[in-house]
């Protein structure tokens, strides 16, 4: 049995605050209440947890542990740092806050429909705040879930989340715990579920003392951040645990839907439970507590279905997980690049085989890699994918972290679009997209080191040797690149871009009520590649009436046949080429039958329903 113990500090009406850390190498612990100008002992637990209940503490307190006498830190897992990744620990209140979400129903997830934002960047104010202000564009979009990047707090006020330091406090420029309670709460009442992505493979660098309270790290393996977090090694159970309270404190005190875990490849545990596997078990006796539905969905880049089948196939039990090959596979083939990763895509035969099983990589040889990579997805359900052709990753990491608008055509946004609307797997839209938003998204910090800046600035460069990419990276420290990377809602003035957000609209409109979508299902698709004329096929034949999507992938028109894989007669539905979203009104027969040739128009998306199925 797994050991689980509270950590931090908890505070009650009737008793005040239960402070309690791990620090097994410490001969003495005190917490030292700033407000009270006095300390109190703690009392060592076993396996190395300290622990004492101080009356007087309370909502507001500011408070460090001292270390043997002399070393004063922040509580490893404080839940709110007012004055930074330095400054003193605060308690927070979790039962206090007056939730109006009671009669909120979870969505299963193929009703997700995923728009993923950084809140820093996502409106003017960069706040939770700022984020409810919009709510009414995203229902109107008709987007059905957020998905929140990493708001634990961070060094300074400009950075993706990924340098958070400490994974249970909410960053307090962005507006602090209540911040993100309130615009959970806001988003329930609109129906809207939120998504929160976590970080358990690294901690940043500035600010991170964890180091002091004992073997959170190990030596045994290194990652791309440096020192692995301690899953395996001895006292893992400790640290373990530590990231497990973390989880079920978003999912109970913040009423967050979903965690989104990032980088799973690299929480490096060869233990015979996974640490993913615990986790999930955590969160469903959680389920059971609460009566409420939670799930786990992976950032992998392991194409391995292990993360995602059930216990007992042998897997972790994880709801979903990101497909890198889908948007690999519609990026290539869209924008022509062939460097990096994406020497491994740019056929439309792999967007024909990602689109009809979740993976191109399913134990295929990889150049890229140079070995052979990834398992066979065919058996797992199609909302077990989350798809995408944009995200921070693959946007914020380009050197000049151009967004795709600037890099295909209106008409091929739009084809694109269709592609991740229209597959069968669960879609996420990157901020931004469905209007084109022409400010790119890059990498940005404000560490008060310089010379871990100074780093950060390497590295980053060092990053861009595999691509071919030209120009000199901005800086990452500076204000500048931060403020250019925020949304500027061009559809609000600009009619190109108002008539792709009405597409997006529109095919998510489709996509929400015709059944085929609604429910889509992989052994109920058929997904052909025209190669001679750049054109791909894709047919929802799940449930009446039937969805025939063809995407003109060239930029020229195209004559293709309609498929006799499902035989039925057409009728015209949706085409990206109509005026009123800024296409040139080419004609289109109404309707069409199997084995008739239709022209398509260059770069297009031409959607048909099934009028009789024969």
């Amino acid at each position: 049995m797994s050991i689980t113990r509270e950590i931090g500090a908890h505070y009650t009406v009737d008793s005040g605050t239960t402070f309690t850390v791990w620090a097994p190498a410490a001969e003495q612990v005190e917490v030292v209440l700033r407000d009270n100008i006095k300390s109190l002992p703690l009392q060592r637990e076993a396996f190395g947890y300290w622990t004492a209940l101080a009356e007087e503490a309370g909502p507001g307190s500011r408070y460090v542990f001292r270390l043997n006498g002399k070393l004063e830190r922040p509580d490893p897992a404080s839940c709110s740092q007012p004055d930074g990744v330095h400054g003193d620990s605060e308690v927070v209140a979790h039962a206090t806050f007056n939730w109006t979400d009671q009669n909120w129903k979870p969505l299963p997830l193929e009703q997700y429909i995923v728009y993923e934002l950084h809140v820093g960047t996502f409106t003017e104010k960069g706040t939770f705040q700022g984020i409810i202000g919009q709510l009414p564009e995203l229902l109107d979009l008709g987007i059905t879930a957020i998905e929140l990047m990493p708001v634990a707090q961070f060094p300074g006020s400009r950075n993706w989340g990924y340098d958070g330091v400490y994974p249970f406090a909410v960053q307090d420029s962005y507006g602090g715990p209540d911040g993100l309670r309130e615009l959970v709460d806001a988003c329930h009442q609109a129906g809207i579920a939120v998504v929160l992505d976590v970080v358990y493979n690294h901690l940043g660098p500035e600010g991170n003392y964890l180091n002091d309270y004992g073997p959170y790290f190990t030596d045994k393996y290194n990652t791309p951040w440096g020192k692995a977090l301690n899953f395996d090694d001895a006292h893992s159970d400790h640290v373990r645990n530590f990231f497990i309270q973390n989880a079920l404190m978003w999912f109970r005190d913040y009423h967050i839907d979903v965690l989104r875990l990032d980088a799973v490849h690299a929480i490096l545990d060869t233990g015979a439970r996974h640490f993913l596997q615990e986790l999930q078990e955590h969160v469903e006796h959680l389920e059971k507590q609460l009566n409420r539905q939670f799930l786990l969905i992976a950032e992998s880049d392991l194409n391995d279905v292990r993360v995602i089948n059930p216990v007992e196939k042998g897997g972790f039990g994880l709801a979903a997980q990101w497909s890198d090959d889908f948007h690999h596979a519609v990026h290539a083939l869209v924008t022509g690049e062939d460097t990096g990763y994406y020497q491994d895509f740019g056929k439309l035969e792999q967007l024909q085989r990602v689109m009809q099983q979740g993976f191109v990589y399913d134990g295929l040889y990889s150049e890229h890699r140079k070995r052979t990579f990834g398992s066979d997805p065919s058996s797992n359900p199609a909302r077990q994918f989350v798809v995408c052709s944009q995200n921070h990753d693959q946007v914020g990491n380009r050197m000049l972290g151009e967004r795709l608008s600037q890099l295909v055509s209106p008409d091929m946004l739009k084809v694109v679009a269709g592609m991740v609307l229209l597959s069968p797997f669960t879609p996420m839209l990157f901020m931004g997209e469905e209007y084109g938003e022409e400010n790119p998204f890059l990498y940005f910090v404000s560490h008060t080191d310089q010379e871990l800046a100074d780093a950060v600035r390497k590295g980053r460069k060092e990053e861009f040797s595999a691509f071919a990419w030209q120009g000199e990276a901005p800086d990452p420290q500076a204000e500048k690149t931060f403020h250019t990377s925020k949304l500027q809602r061009s559809y609000q003035q600009q009619e190109q871009d108002r008539q792709l957000r009405e597409f997006y609209k529109e095919l998510i409109r489709l996509r929400k009520s015709t059944p085929a979508l609604m429910r889509p299902d992989k052994q109920k698709l058929h997904v052909l590649a025209d190669k001679d004329a750049q054109v791909l096929h894709l047919i929802h034949f799940g449930e009446s009436p039937y969805i025939y999507c063809l995407f003109n992938i060239s930029n020229q028109p195209q004559t293709t046949t309609i498929e006799r894989e499902v035989e039925a007669l057409w009728t015209l539905s949706l085409r990206s080429s109509e005026e009123r979203f800024g296409g040139t009104a080419t004609t289109l027969p109404h309707e069409v039958s199997t084995g008739q040739e239709i022209s398509l128009p260059p770069a297009s998306l031409t959607i048909f329903q099934s009028k009789i199925i024969l």
